[in-house]
């Protein structure tokens, strides 16, 4: 069974955090305050999004084996390396979509259909005759909307009563796009020969360290732009906050071109100490500015010009 359990992958269960800013954000633009928030439905959501998350890694493993062994860590998969049988991994992917879709129907019905909606970009990004992995960019945009997805089920936990900002969604989209992008980057780098890197990863046929390394700052640049317009309309304060966040894609940038990044796998981030306390300081200044006034930050946001004095 232990074959089995891992390409369901739970040590990514991890990246499901990515659900709490949705949470964060839907407490700060809605009247229910924290205290409110039930607990039941935050562990139902999480774990809800960690079996959807998780039949969507069987599916990518049994799909990918034919190309993973052209990679020089993932040819050491269970389903590259040892005798796994399809009737029982189709089995584990049922159980785990409906196990992640019942825990999101006790949530609400937009966490179901969110949920939903990323149990069928799983199959989009993996399965034929689309398989939006194997297209240059699409694969990138397709993935990353999974981030968004992550974000809207976070809200949902606190509230269906509406839907967050476009400018939040998209930026959270984009700021996936470019964790993504940086990954193959990372990896095509580390590679190290485009003809082999072209046996694991179709895309990278057409891609190029150049072309890599260019859309991930466009990724970046979108995100910081979106995110800077939600941070500024909805409290000037946060003002404060967005060069830190310059700083954390700049470095997370810088931390790409290391040999054997930690920017190929984003579920052992965590034990990346100096991008944690970076992470820990803008956490830190968010909370400050949300219940701190600055008013020194308020002609900021004021479309009058300035006169002076003759």
């Amino acid at each position: 069974m232990k074959k089995y359990i891992k390409i369901a992958r739970p040590d990514h269960w991890i990246k499901q955090f990515f659900i709490m800013p949705g949470i964060a954000v839907a407490l700060l633009l809605t009247d229910i305050k924290i205290t409110e928030l039930s607990i039941l439905k935050l562990l139902l959501g999480f774990f809800g999004t960690c079996f959807i998350a998780s039949a969507n890694y069987v599916i990518n493993e049994w799909l990918d084996a034919p190309y993973d062994k052209y990679h020089p860590v993932k040819k050491n998969r269970p389903v590259v390396t040892e005798n796994m049988e399809l009737k029982w991994v189709l089995v584990e992917y049922a159980i785990l979509a409906v196990l992640g879709l019942l825990l999101s129907f006790l949530v609400n019905k937009y966490f179901l259909i969110t949920a939903a909606v990323l149990l069928v970009m799983g199959i989009i990004y993996n399965v034929e005759p689309v398989r939006s992995k194997d297209i240059v960019y699409f694969d990138v945009i397709s993935e990353s909307i999974n981030n968004m997805l992550r974000l809207l089920m976070g809200w949902f936990i606190v509230t269906s009563d509406s839907i967050p900002p476009s400018s939040i969604l998209i930026g959270y989209w984009m700021a996936g796009a470019y964790l993504m992008a940086t990954k193959r980057f990372s990896e095509y780098r580390m590679i190290g020969d485009p003809k082999v890197a072209g046996l694991y990863r179709k895309s990278f046929v057409k891609y190029t360290e150049k072309k890599l390394l260019a859309s991930s700052i466009f990724y970046a640049l979108s995100s910081t732009f979106c995110l800077g317009v939600f941070l500024i309309k909805y409290r000037i304060e946060y003002l404060l906050c967005i060069p830190f966040i310059f700083l954390l894609f700049a470095y997370y940038s810088a931390m790409s071109l290391d040999n054997d990044s930690a920017a190929q796998k984003p579920e052992k981030l965590y034990k990346e100490k100096k991008l944690m306390l970076l992470v820990l300081l803008i956490i830190i200044l968010f909370i400050v500015c949300t219940f701190c006034t600055f008013d020194f930050l308020k002609p900021l946001t004021s479309s009058a010009l300035i006169k002076l004095e003759v």
